[in-house]
């Protein structure tokens, strides 16, 4: 897919952009709100591919932060702007694929302490695209929708239907921005959405943080997963081991 290079011409135009922003400050329950605007995603410019890639930045970014680990993610979708262009970046066997990894990953998250000993590793579909959401989503805790276009409704409604309750349960739908600021605070959101600080500024912020981190993330592309690293590795076994004593213990 290529390497993640926030010096990219066409990663640093949608980072640019505000496609996808951390916001700076947590919810009342200290995770990262992460806020993604469809319409500032260009679908006549660039690919789904460009796309995967600024996901896969922003979630390598984030799976940085210990505290964003063990508390997860508040995601919110912005779809204003959305056009049937964005919506046939993905195939519905994409789709599929993405929902069924997220689930997967859902039952594996960082709130597991043998997942935070032990970490992840990132899933690929069979094309070996990395899907772009899968981590991100397994993570959050809650994800909120807002300003989905008519045409784009029957999209999501799919998308959802694929999911299991529990998934479902953490998917909240709002009309308007409005409704939006009734379940996230609009203090954490950028200034157009009704809080304080303007969007450009997070964006330099995000901006400067890649930088900061980039040769991190270009090393990634030098990484390689042993499959069977968990089946050598000593921590895995003392875990193991510590698992089975604790099961043997008896309470007087």
């Amino acid at each position: 897919m290529g390497k993640l290079d926030t010096l990219d011409p066409q990663i640093a135009a949608v980072i640019d952009a505000g496609y996808l922003v951390p916001l700076p400050k947590r919810d009342a329950e200290g995770r990262r709100v992460v806020l993604s605007c469809m319409g500032r995603f260009d679908p006549h410019l660039y690919d789904s591919c460009v796309m995967a890639r600024v996901h896969s930045m922003i979630v390598e970014l984030l799976l940085d932060e210990p505290r964003s680990q063990l508390l997860g993610y508040t995601h919110v979708n912005d779809e204003a702007g959305m056009q049937m262009p964005h919506v046939s970046l993905w195939s519905l066997s994409d789709v599929r694929v993405m929902l069924n990894c997220i689930q997967v990953h859902s039952t594996t998250t960082t709130h597991e302490p043998r997942s935070q000993l032990l970490g992840y590793t990132h899933v690929k579909d069979e094309a070996g695209m990395q899907m772009p959401h899968v981590s991100l989503w397994s993570l959050s805790d809650k994800t909120h929708f807002v300003n989905i276009p008519h045409y784009g409704v029957r999209f999501f409604e799919f998308a959802v239907s694929l999911l299991s309750d529990k998934l479902k349960d953490r998917v909240m739908f709002h009309r308007t921005s409005e409704d939006l600021t009734k379940h996230v605070d609009p203090e954490i959101l950028p200034k157009e959405y009704g809080g304080t600080v303007p969007l450009k500024d997070m964006i330099e912020e995000l901006k400067s943080k890649l930088l900061t981190y980039r040769s991190d993330l270009l090393a990634l592309d030098d990484m390689s997963v042993d499959l069977y690293a968990l089946e050598k590795n000593d921590l895995t076994q003392d875990i193991h081991s510590t698992s089975g004593s604790f099961r043997k213990l008896e309470l007087d």
